[in-house]
């Protein structure tokens, strides 16, 4: 029987923000993350979306007690949507994984309404530069789309509820590649 793994795409790349067991880089083939928007969050945040001519770098780990249940329920947003095939890893034993994604029909763009929270990126900034240094930030950027949503400097009062602390260097990496994008950033209101 394979073990239950997931693969996560955002900020469960920053292992600081969790303690699921045995995570380790991989790629999932045929999808792309965006910032998105639905009812039920009062904020923008990312799903993954299938795109057959991308991949996405992120992480698997291990389904805490092999128990989905626990792990939907911190995903509550998300639909679970079987990968398998499609995620390459280096676990030495057969894995069952899936990947967290909003359902298409319950997706919006954010909007200066639900904008996208700065410290959530630099969140899950953090996490790809840790775990795979400045190309896979490059990657991450050029493999996410929605950086045309508003986005809410709240770094002064982090809203995200798994913000981290970034050193000046981490922030500056951030700030660049969000300029590169021509992200709108305004500040806190």
């Amino acid at each position: 029987m394979p073990d239950p793994y997931f693969f996560g795409y955002g900020s469960l790349v920053n292992l600081s923000t969790h303690d699921f067991p045995d995570p380790r880089p991989a790629r999932l083939k045929g999808w792309r993350r965006v910032w998105r928007h639905t009812d039920l969050r009062q904020v923008a945040f990312l799903t993954a979306t299938p795109a057959t001519d991308c991949e996405i770098d992120g992480m698997i780990a291990h389904v805490p007690n092999d128990d989905w249940a626990a792990l939907d329920a911190r995903e509550w947003a998300y639909d679970r949507v079987p990968v398998t095939d499609a995620v390459s890893h280096d676990l030495p034993h057969p894995a069952e994984i899936a990947v967290y994604a909003v359902a298409a029909e319950r997706q919006s763009p954010p909007s200066t309404r639900y904008p996208i929270l700065l410290s959530y990126i630099d969140v899950v900034v953090q996490g790809y530069l840790h775990r795979f240094g400045e190309p896979g930030v490059e990657r991450f950027f050029a493999t996410t789309g929605g950086w045309e949503a508003p986005i809410i400097d709240d770094r002064a009062e982090p809203r995200y509820p798994r913000h981290q602390a970034l050193k000046p260097a981490e922030t500056a990496l951030v700030d660049v590649h969000l300029a590169a994008v021509s992200a709108t950033i305004t500040p806190m209101g």
